[in-house]
């Protein structure tokens, strides 16, 4: 199997994991302040990804260099998570991760600043068709809505969380100097568990962390072991091998995968019309991973 091709089944087990993290989080979001919550899977990750580095390919001192790359994607990362769990408070699972899939196009845009990686006229039909689609899972496939541009709170505050995410995809690429993914996982974990801690020290000594509802420990620990420590080595494996907004456009399944979650847990499923456009994003996806020619995907070796 080629990088390439990795890189897409990396990504695709990514989309299956971090979509459990939007049904879950949900329900435990109102029980736990949200830097909280994160700080506290950062650090269950990051000891996580540490044993794991250290049992493969061992932490060389030469991937302590420049640590302020790790505090770049830590803060990046950590910023995403807060948000989104501030926006899951109010905003409905699937809605929150139709949001969620409008990262390619920032992340494509990110991509050609930091990157200079082109989108091609195929990518850039994929990218609008995905667009289409979660604004129509957003609006709740309420065209009144649309037209009055009514959107939750819950989702706004989680769209600049995406932000966070768009610009982090094409940031591992550049600031990666060789570092496996494992080892650069572990070094931007414990930078977010550190800035984290900092930021939420107040809410961390708050929290009855021994009285917490069930739903919280469930939640934490499936968001600490797959949509953190698992999720975050997938990702940067694919940034390695594939342009940024290749990467993000394995997002454009969370919707469909969280549909399936919210049945799975026994919730209620969308209307009819609202699965028209998880599937549109699902047609998204395959326009995307359509053969592209070499010279717009335009790799750039890690620095």
């Amino acid at each position: 199997m080629s990088a390439q091709a990795r890189g897409h089944l990396a990504m695709l087990t990514f989309s299956a994991l971090v979509a459990g993290s939007f049904s879950l989080g949900s329900m435990a979001a109102n029980e736990i302040a949200p830097s909280a919550i994160t700080a506290a899977r950062f650090l269950i990750a990051a000891v996580i990804i540490g044993i794991a580095a250290l049992a493969t390919t061992g932490i060389s001192r030469s991937a302590a260099r420049a640590p302020w790359r790790y505090l770049v994607l830590g803060g990046l990362f950590g910023t995403y998570f807060v948000l989104m769990f501030y926006g899951l408070k109010t905003a409905p699972p699937v809605s929150a991760a139709a949001v969620f899939t409008l990262t390619p196009v920032m992340s494509a845009v990110a991509g050609w600043v930091l990157l200079r990686q082109i989108t091609t006229p195929r990518m850039a039909l994929a990218l609008s068709v995905g667009a289409l689609g979660a604004l129509w899972v957003i609006f709740r496939a309420d065209w009144q809505a649309f037209q009055a541009f009514e959107i939750g709170g819950g989702e706004i505050i989680y769209f600049w969380g995406c932000v966070a995410h768009a610009v982090y995809t094409p940031m591992v690429r550049r600031l990666n100097r060789g570092e496996p993914a494992v080892v650069f996982t572990f070094g931007m974990l414990l930078a977010g568990c550190l800035i984290l801690t900092l930021w939420g020290w107040s809410d961390i000594r708050a929290t009855d962390w021994a009285n917490l509802p069930g739903i919280v420990w469930l939640t934490l620990l499936y968001i600490s072991i797959f949509a953190t420590a698992a999720s975050f080595v997938l990702v940067q494996f694919a940034a390695l091998h594939l342009p940024a907004a290749k990467v993000m456009a394995y997002t454009y399944l969370t919707p469909s995968w969280v549909i399936l979650w919210e049945i799975a847990l026994g919730r209620p499923a969308p209307t009819a019309l609202v699965l028209v456009g998880a599937a549109l994003t699902a047609v998204a996806l395959l326009l995307l991973l359509k053969g592209e020619n070499a010279r717009a995907e335009n790799p750039v070796t890690p620095t």
